[in-house]
């Protein structure tokens, strides 16, 4: 099912691709570079039809958009590279680095062989809550918490809920009424306790599969030490930062670091927001990561590179690559820079 915002975006993109658009505009708003945002992918998604398949690509698509960006001039580079050629004002042509968040085992097995077979580096970013099983991918859980019952019990403040999950249609209701009551309604840190005995109040049992669509601990020192890859953090328990007290959203900044050299022996340098929307990262996020020593920090935010970010590496923009436009001519639209004002209210230089 494709939701109303995800066809206006398509229209949006086929309508400056189809007029010309793009490919004119792109040396005036291109910008120097971008950064490259996957999650998860693999040719064999467990679930195709789930709500959440858009943070799913095939490898095939990847394959596709790096050798089409190499064949448009872009140079593929380590997110260090690209770190001091946005400082340098892009001089060296267009570059590209590619980012993955959360270290899918799929990254390893699937996307890996794709950016070996064209040289392409890639920061992986790790937030060890999810590793160690401290943490909860919630939004894979609360679908299956969903598609396991016809009727769910919700307890609330205001007294227990009644869900109706009966049909697709009202699944997808359902899903999107517990993903607004754990973001918005739950408080962060009580987000997993809330998840788990929502779960067990249901008769689900969360641990086992969701855990293993990521890596784990020996796979991510193995992916480490290969030539192509770096490890990035990801806060520790991947929670929203802006929903934190500031002690507490510190901790997830500082400690991740710690934790990540204590299990791979490096300290990271460079850091992903989760989520990385305008409600997960403000001023004070990026202080507490600029404060924190990070070279560069990635938010959500749809946008090329412009030379203006060297001011700005604590809070930079990504090209989301994902199952809802797995069209190389939507991804050559967006690195035209056509759809970065588009998308942040005519902001060129994008930030938070």
């Amino acid at each position: 099912m494709i939701d109303g915002g995800e066809a206006i975006r398509k229209l949006a993109l086929n309508v400056v691709r189809y007029t010309g658009l793009a490919p004119l505009a792109k040396p005036f708003v291109g910008g120097i570079g971008a950064i490259l945002m996957l999650h998860r992918v693999t040719a064999t998604p467990e679930k195709p039809d789930s709500v959440n398949r858009h943070l799913n690509i095939a490898p095939e698509f990847l394959d596709a958009v790096i050798a089409d960006m190499k064949a448009n001039g872009y140079a593929f580079v380590t997110l260090d590279e690209a770190i001091e050629r946005i400082k340098a004002g892009g001089k060296g042509g267009q570059f590209a680095a590619i980012t993955a968040d959360d270290a899918y085992r799929d990254n390893m097995t699937e996307a890996l062989p794709v950016l070996e077979k064209h040289g392409a580096p890639v920061t992986i970013y790790v937030a060890p809550g999810l590793i160690n099983g401290a943490a909860d991918l919630w939004w894979e859980a609360v679908e299956d918490i969903v598609n396991a019952r016809d009727q769910l019990t919700l307890p609330t403040p205001q007294g227990r809920m009644k869900i109706d999950c009966s049909t697709p249609g009202k699944k997808l209701q359902a899903i999107a009424r517990l993903q607004a009551y754990l973001t918005l309604e739950v408080r962060e840190e009580d987000q997993r306790a809330v998840l788990r005995e929502l779960a067990r109040s249901n008769g689900i049992e969360l641990d086992g599969p969701l855990q293993s669509t990521l890596m784990n601990w020996d796979e991510i020192r193995t992916i480490a030490g290969h030539p192509l890859v770096t490890i990035g953090a990801h806060t520790v328990n991947h929670r929203n930062l802006k929903r934190l007290p500031e002690i507490d959203a510190r901790h997830e900044v500082d400690d991740v670091r710690r934790i990540l050299q204590a299990e791979l022996g490096e300290v990271p340098r460079h850091f992903a927001y989760p989520y990385g929307y305008a409600s997960a990262v403000g001023s004070r996020e990026v202080g507490l990561v600029r404060d924190a020593g990070y070279a560069s920090a990635v938010t959500t935010r749809h946008g090329v590179l412009r030379a203006e970010h060297a001011n700005f590496l604590q809070a930079l923009p990504r090209i989301s690559v994902n199952g809802r436009y797995q069209s190389v001519a939507h991804i050559r639209t967006m690195l035209s820079g056509v759809t970065t004002p588009l998308a942040n209210a005519g902001k060129m230089v994008v930030t938070i």
